[in-house]
């Protein structure tokens, strides 16, 4: 699914800098990303991406 048309990064890159700020102030181990990839699933959702998890 290709991103919306309406979209423009430049609107979220105070968001996108909050984000980056919250995954490096909660670290995880490789390959156990649990909290990292539910965050990152949350927001491409919000987008109206279509996400998949689960996979292993």
């Amino acid at each position: 699914m290709p991103m919306p048309d309406n979209f423009n990064f430049s609107d979220i890159v105070d968001q996108a800098r909050a984000w980056r700020h919250d995954f490096h102030a909660h670290p995880e181990l490789g390959y156990q990303e649990h909290r990292t990839s539910t965050v990152v699933a949350e927001l491409l959702e919000s987008f109206g991406l279509a996400v998949v998890t689960g996979l292993r």
